[in-house]
């Protein structure tokens, strides 16, 4: 049970509007501190157990360091891209946490976040990594082996919406590119492949957590492509025994980079905190964390020491298959992109 004290400190609520995390609570600042602090993380739906527990260690963190100051942490979720989109659209982010660069490139266009965000921290600005992988019934009655599987006529697939969803986006490139690589790069073949893949998907969920909720608990479909994270957690904590992930023989590097958002800490006078908080991500208690929720670590010492839980698997960076984000982006998943042109009946 945590110290009534750091439960005190920290402040953990959605915005309407944000997909917010059920059974989120709020406290009040204890009175006896001097000045008061408060972030709103903004980020993608499926990271909501990280920073659920994640804060609570930043707050006792930060506490030490300034001990007259209240540091309260608010949080909204959602899919990535609508998430950038409210913060480009007003939502005051002091902080954005993403699962694609894109989405904080949209920022800095907007003039909302520093055109070297990507040097302001380690690693590029990317605290940790995952993989797409599939989530399956107990048993694995289809004998769901690849990706070839999810084409074949009898499976229904469960999968977030690439137009709103980082998740769906990685998930579609991800298929796309195995279908690339086994057809030796005939495009053709590969769109007729992945067209296949996308009507045995009945309905696109509008984030990776919807798309987790309907295939664990309303019982919706045969596969779910999603993170490893949020298939880890699903099949360990949620799913009661009852579903089990397949590592797809090729898949994609996910990458989640985190940026401050100036426009918005400037005016407030929070960039030291923001910054504070993002940098603690490459603690080692956060690295930890991070690998005790299945997100690969970028810290080598803490990804090795968890080795036996995050199998090898060949990965490719969507960028070096694709091309740069803003071209992968209007490629595939503007109006009337490839998405859209497949998907359209």
């Amino acid at each position: 049970m945590k110290p009534k004290h750091l439960i005190a400190l920290l402040t953990v609520f959605a915005l309407p509007g944000c997909a917010p995390e059920s059974g989120d609570k709020s406290a009040s600042a204890p009175s006896d501190k001097v000045a008061a602090s408060t972030l709103l993380n903004v980020s993608y739906d499926v990271t909501r157990d990280y920073y659920k527990d994640y804060n609570p260690i930043f707050t006792k963190h930060y506490a030490t360091k300034h001990p007259n100051v209240t540091i309260n942490i608010q949080q909204s979720h959602g899919g990535s891209s609508k998430q950038a989109l409210s913060v480009a659209n007003g939502l005051q982010a002091d902080v954005v946490t993403m699962n694609q660069s894109s989405d904080i490139d949209l920022l800095v266009q907007k003039g909302l976040v520093s055109s070297d965000w990507q040097k302001q921290f380690p690693n590029n600005a990317v605290p940790f990594t995952s993989t797409t992988v599939f989530l399956v019934r107990k048993g694995n009655p289809l004998q769901v082996k690849d990706w070839s599987d999810l084409a074949r006529d009898n499976i229904k697939v469960v999968v977030a919406n690439p137009k709103t969803s980082g998740n769906g986006r990685y998930s579609f490139l991800a298929a796309h590119a195995y279908a690339l690589k086994t057809n030796q790069n005939d495009e053709s073949k590969a769109i007729e492949f992945t067209k296949k893949l996308l009507k045995n998907i009945p309905v696109f969920e509008n984030g990776g957590r919807a798309a987790t909720t309907t295939f664990v608990q309303r019982n919706i479909g045969d596969v779910l492509i999603t993170f490893e994270n949020e298939a880890n957690l699903a099949a360990k904590q949620l799913g009661n025994g009852n579903f089990e992930i397949v590592y797809p023989s090729y898949s994609i590097l996910m990458e989640s980079p985190v940026a401050v958002v100036n426009s918005v800490t400037d005016k407030k006078g929070s960039t030291a905190a923001a910054t504070e908080y993002l940098n603690y991500l490459w603690s080692k208690p956060a690295q930890e964390l991070g690998a005790k929720l299945y997100l690969r670590p970028t810290d080598k010492d803490v990804l090795a020491a968890n080795a036996a839980t995050f199998p090898k698997v060949e990965t490719f960076r969507p960028t070096e298959v694709f091309g740069p984000w803003d071209q992968i982006m209007k490629k595939y998943f503007a109006d009337g992109g490839l998405f859209d042109q497949l998907t359209t009946k």
